[in-house]
């Protein structure tokens, strides 16, 4: 009898200590555990007027850049321009090594002055033969006249004409000696001209007003034809190549207002607009890209690549259901919000309108104002959690 008595006694024993664990269990795992009720800061829908904007992150780049090189292979001589400097149009900037050019120009220069030495040569023989034909022509006509007077014989004036034809023959000849000359003379005009060229091409010269961003080679650098030597920017075309989340990028367009803030001046908002919209987006980062423009260029030109902050200005709209950014999910495909009904969770999917840069979103459809809705919760939601609200999450509510 004692001994079963021992053995209930220490079967209570182990029950009063289990039965406090298991409760201690049960508790943590509701209050603290993946059963717990999940933290979230819940918002109400409300009907109000939006000031959309949008925000983007871009680059300032160069309309029109010009990458000046040889137009054929050959070593830099001089380069006459640092990086930075401004130039004008027409300005030298650098110089090819014309290697025998000159010496060629020399010699072409020589066979343009023999060649019209030729054809002087050839205007004053066809002047000779043609006094020499008209003579001819004269003393033909003279003995045609005394034949008829028979004062002279036929055979003589034979010959009158013979010399006549022998003289229209040279004439011909001299002619054709001319226009010879004459088109050798402008065979070596043509090569002249062409070494010019050549020897003009040899000259980087600016093609407009602009500054010079890079120097791709330094004199007795040998470069291939098209190679750039100087690489310079038109100042005046300078823009800012913006990326907007296509998510937020709705009503964009061209001619809206903007403001950029470049990262060197953080304190001197610039104002600009949009240029256009680009027709390619890019796919990966689910981004559009567009180009905004400087209504005024500030007096000291940014960097090229200097990294801006971009924001556009939308018109006002009307009254509709807004509630924060942050309380945009996306589950399973659907992009919606997670509605609290009578403490429970309900996903809503919802069409996105407009937003602004506070942090608020216009729903088109799938709210109404006075629904109550997550912002923010502390971890991932599923419609089988339990919530808990609260003011605010430390480290995730703004």
């Amino acid at each position: 009898m004692k001994q079963r008595l021992s053995l209930n006694g220490r079967r209570l024993v182990l029950l009063a200590v289990l039965l406090p664990l298991l409760g201690l269990f049960v508790f943590v795992v509701l209050r603290a555990g993946p059963l717990a009720p999940v933290p979230v800061v819940a918002a109400t829908v409300e009907e109000r007027a939006l000031t959309p904007a949008l925000f983007g992150i871009g680059t300032v780049a160069a309309r029109h850049t010009y990458r000046i090189g040889p137009t054929v292979a050959g070593r830099v001589q001089q380069v006459s321009v640092e990086v930075g400097e401004r130039v004008r149009a027409g300005q030298v900037l650098g110089e090819m090594d014309p290697v025998d050019l000159d010496e060629r120009l020399a010699a072409q220069q020589a066979a343009q002055r023999r060649a019209r030495a030729n054809v002087a040569a050839a205007q004053a023989q066809v002047a000779d033969v043609s006094a020499r034909r008209a003579y001819a022509a004269a003393q033909a006509e003279r003995y045609e006249q005394l034949l008829r007077a028979n004062t002279v014989s036929a055979d003589a004036v034979e010959a009158k004409r013979q010399e006549l034809q022998v003289a229209e023959a040279g004439l011909n000849a001299a002619r054709a000696n001319l226009e010879a000359a004459r088109q050798e003379l402008g065979r070596v005009q043509a090569e002249q001209a062409a070494l010019v060229q050549q020897r003009d091409n040899l000259r980087l010269l600016a093609p407009v007003d602009g500054l010079v961003t890079a120097r791709a080679a330094d004199p007795g650098t040998t470069v291939l034809a098209g190679q750039p030597v100087v690489e310079m920017v038109d100042p005046a075309s300078l823009w800012v190549h913006v990326r907007f989340d296509q998510l937020r990028a709705a009503g964009l367009r061209a001619g809206l207002p903007a403001q950029i803030v470049l990262r060197s001046q953080a304190m001197q908002p610039l104002a600009g607009k949009v240029l256009r919209i680009e027709p390619l987006a890019d796919a990966q980062t689910e981004e559009f890209l567009a180009k905004v423009v400087f209504d005024t260029l500030p007096d000291t030109l940014p960097p090229i690549g200097e990294l801006a902050e971009v924001t556009v200005a939308q018109p006002a709209l009307p009254p509709a259901p807004v509630v924060p950014t942050a309380s945009v999910q996306r589950v399973d495909g659907r992009l919606g919000v997670w509605r609290i009904v009578n403490d429970a969770l309900e996903f809503a999917t919802v069409e996105l309108g407009a937003s602004d840069l506070d942090g608020r979103v216009q729903i088109r459809s799938g709210l109404q104002a006075g629904e109550r809705v997550v912002a923010y919760s502390q971890r991932a939601l599923a419609a089988r959690h339990r919530i808990t609200l609260v003011e605010r999450l430390p480290g995730v509510t703004p």
